[in-house]
């Protein structure tokens, strides 16, 4: 695919997708200087977020211990921010489109805030607490919703895909967690990797409010939330994309906040060994986003999601069978975590091709939590699974299959919407 086939979704800049003039910002067209320092921002502001998303997940053992819970438990606390995180970014990605990043970043940031200290402070103690906490830690989750549209504004349409991939790598911010979370708690206590998080999401609230700005002509819908989430949910890129994100991103979610625990009962290897492995799978996937859409303005994204789902496929086939860790066990992760991340990029490289620009955020909220919905049902399936039959082979087996079903949607139906675009 030619990059000439993502010109066709582009509109003059400070005209409304509608017809309505919009404003553009006083002075001359953004340089690539200016659209870089506004994708960094974006990004650090998701990676930080995602950091505190993600603080419960490397802390799921030591729960488990401390308060005797059980393996649904577990996976249950680890879950419930993922799912909050991602039903929020359907009304998150509307109020994007409506207000802008510069308005949102520093909004769910400062929201983020109040959840982290509560549970570093007084939720930890006890399950219910930790629910209650995890529920509104979800907030952080929604800082996708409004990345994807900041960021796509910013970029002229053949260089979408690369930037909102490099987005998308703020998803490193699990790492964050899964690197300094434990050490945190043995260096200064339970509520310190809480506290040192607050500041921090304090510290960008403020640099984000003082330093965002909006892309100029940013498209801005004249439409009720609720209108435009209606015909939202109307356009057959909603769904498709919705469809690959819950398996390209979901797994990639899933593995992050379950794998400590899996590593740790499968391969009998301590917390922070589990966590530091966890971390590496992050930190490839965090890598190969980026390089999912560059390859996506290349080569179509289409190529790179049926690569990726055929990859998943025998990966997830092989550690059903819970080889040897080294090295076929290491490898199979290894595997997953590159073509799940970037597979996930490739799929808002299909959302920048396929969406009309004002609804960019509306679509990116629906993907989103369908990403975020695929990552919640894994965890809960493999604690049940383990728990009634003492081995996660069948949660392994099922994600094999479900990555060759979508492998065989995307070569199908989504392959037959590019087309059609192209035409």
């Amino acid at each position: 695919m030619t990059t000439t086939n993502h010109r066709t979704n582009h509109r003059p800049t400070g005209v409304h997708a509608e017809g309505v003039p919009v404003p553009p910002t006083p002075g001359s067209p953004p340089t690539t200087t200016r659209r870089m320092w506004m994708l960094a921002l974006a990004t650090l502001g998701f990676a930080l977020n995602f950091w505190a998303w993600a603080l419960l997940s490397p802390l799921g053992p030591l729960f488990k211990d401390s308060l005797g819970l059980s393996a649904f438990q577990q996976a249950l606390l680890v879950a419930v921010p993922v799912i909050v995180g991602s039903v929020g970014r359907i009304p998150v990605g509307a109020l994007t489109d409506r207000f802008g990043g510069r308005v949102m970043f520093p909004l769910v940031s400062a929201a983020t805030i109040v959840p982290v200290l509560f549970l570093g402070l007084a939720g930890h103690t006890s399950l219910g607490g930790l629910l209650v906490g995890g529920f509104f830690l979800g907030i952080s989750g929604t800082s996708f919703a409004v990345g994807v549209p900041f960021v796509n504004a910013w970029f002229p349409p053949e260089r979408r895909g690369l930037a909102i991939g490099v987005f998308g790598a703020g998803m490193g911010g699990t790492a964050i967690s899964a690197l300094t979370t434990v050490k945190l708690v043995d260096g200064g206590g339970l509520k310190t990797p809480f506290l040192v998080t607050a500041v921090v999401l304090a510290i960008y609230a403020v640099a984000a409010a003082l330093l965002l700005r909006d892309a100029p002509g940013r498209v801005v819908p004249t439409q009720s939330m609720l209108r435009r989430l209606a015909d939202t949910v109307r356009l057959p890129i909603t769904w498709q994309a919705s469809v690959l994100y819950a398996v390209a991103f979901g797994g990639f979610v899933a593995f992050s906040v379950y794998l400590p625990a899996y590593l740790k009962t499968a391969y009998a290897l301590t917390q922070a060994d589990a966590a530091n492995r966890m971390a590496g799978f992050v930190l490839l996937a965090v890598l190969m986003r980026p390089v999912g859409g560059w390859l996506s303005d290349r080569f179509g994204p289409v190529r790179v999601l049926t690569s990726g789902l055929a990859v998943v496929t025998v990966g997830a086939a092989v550690q059903a069978f819970t080889p040897p860790l080294m090295p076929l066990g290491t490898v199979a992760l290894l595997s997953m975590a590159a073509a799940l991340g970037a597979g996930s990029g490739a799929v808002f490289a299909l959302v920048a091709l396929l969406a009309p620009p004002n609804k960019v955020g509306s679509v990116t909220g629906v993907v989103g939590a369908a990403g975020g919905l695929g990552g919640f049902v894994p965890p809960l399936l493999m604690g049940a699974l383990y728990g009634a039959f003492g081995s996660y082979a069948l949660g392994l087996a099922a994600l094999a299959v479900v990555a060759l079903a979508t492998l065989v949607f995307t070569s199908t139906a989504v392959r037959r919407a590019v087309l059609a675009h192209d035409q």
